[in-house]
């Protein structure tokens, strides 16, 4: 590792290409204001001894690096609502890695002032595995994209997911490629328009939503960039889930997507089209909360409540994000507009062993059967070569 001397203020940063990688540690100023007052024990600033512990603050989360987003993007909002949570989780920043790929959502580690790893195309879920698995008391982030996470990454994105590993997964989906100017992306709508496709997208689009609760999710959740408040407590969530958290951002990208979910997410018509999930209520939306969920056979329908067809709260579908068969939180996934108000909030929340877990039950059987194990008598057993 080498020290990047551009005014990083301690900071330890290797900077390579746009496909290669990049480590970063905990240190120099926050803010580029100079140690935080109150900080954790055991943390490093400027190469120092932290002052004494204390409760941290935004600040405290929040590196000496220039934010580098387009003035109006959502990401903004997205590392507003993490810098903010942080401080409520009571883990010390030498213990939280934040991993990415590429992408403009990748960026997203330099503006942490943890620990972070800029990983490779696709492959931040591969890296969070090995960085889980290794050391199970870090608080492993994965910051991904449409592009990045489902597209290269799918296969990656998709195998974390499945072993439940204790990570967490934010997925910023602007459909869209932004870094690279206006591409689409796997999330991208049927029809549309873009660099890429003048006459129009002929994919089917992938619903991430879908396919993280396929590969077994045990925690999947969406919000809205602009909804900072309920974004904040999405986080804060996932965060405390023991296991993997699956959480899909809806995120303008103000460039090259401007308005991709505006018909439904504005504040002036959110309340009509937006449901927003929660724990053990029914499912009710409107200004008025005079519209509902509820099931017609094996389908979701909306219905009217009130007035002349005598229904009420009671006939709607109550949430339960803590179902283990996965059936209802992914027909939950597919409602979209305009036919559904599009569904925010926790989707499922159930609990299982994680992998970390489970393989350190393994190691600790195996030291308990024949001892630990010698490196040099490993590799001089079961069948050798000698090539001259």
């Amino acid at each position: 590792m080498s020290t990047n001397g551009n005014g990083s203020n301690g900071k330890e940063v290797v900077q390579k290409g746009a496909d290669e990688t990049s480590v970063e540690g905990i240190g120099g100023n926050v803010s580029g204001a100079g140690p935080s007052p109150e900080s954790e024990p055991g943390s490093v600033t400027a190469g120092k001894a932290a002052p004494p512990p204390g409760k941290l603050t935004k600040a405290d989360f929040s590196s000496d690096q220039e934010v580098r987003w387009c003035p109006g993007c959502g990401d903004y909002a997205i590392l507003n609502s993490v810098q903010k949570v942080m401080p409520d989780l009571g883990i010390p920043r030498e213990k939280i890695v934040f991993v990415s790929g590429i992408g403009c959502s990748s960026r997203f580690p330099y503006y942490m002032n943890t620990y972070g790893f800029h990983t490779i195309h696709g492959r931040a879920p591969a890296l969070a595995t090995g960085i889980k698995a290794s050391n199970p008391e870090l608080s492993v982030w994965v910051v991904t994209g449409d592009g990045d996470g489902l597209s290269i990454g799918g296969n990656h994105f998709m195998h974390a997911i499945r072993r439940n590993l204790d990570l967490n997964i934010i997925l910023f989906n602007n459909r869209i490629y932004g870094l690279t100017k206006g591409q689409y992306s796997p999330t991208s709508e049927f029809g549309k328009k873009t660099k890429s496709t003048p006459m129009g997208v002929i994919d089917y689009p992938v619903t991430p939503l879908s396919l993280a609760i396929a590969s077994e999710a045990t925690f999947v959740a969406r919000a809205i960039d602009i909804d900072v408040k309920h974004l904040s407590s999405i986080v804060e969530s996932a965060a405390k889930h023991k296991g993997v958290s699956f959480v899909e951002v809806y995120q303008n990208c103000n460039i090259f997507n401007d308005g991709a979910f505006e018909h439904f997410t504005e504040r002036t018509v959110r309340p009509e089209r937006v449901l927003y999930l929660e724990h053990g209520k029914p499912m009710v939306f409107g200004k008025n909360r005079d519209r509902g969920i509820r099931m017609n056979g094996t389908r979701p329908e909306v219905i009217q409540l009130g007035g002349e067809t005598g229904l009420n709260e009671s006939d709607c579908l109550v949430h339960d994000m803590h179902i283990e068969d996965p059936s209802v939180a992914f027909m939950l996934a597919r409602m979209e507009q305009p036919e559904f108000p599009q569904p925010v909030g926790i989707f499922r929340d159930v609990r299982r062993e994680t992998y970390e877990d489970l393989l350190a039950h393994q190691i600790e059987e195996s030291i308990a059967r024949t001892g630990r194990g010698q490196l040099h008598k490993l590799i001089h057993s079961g069948d050798m070569w000698v090539v001259e």
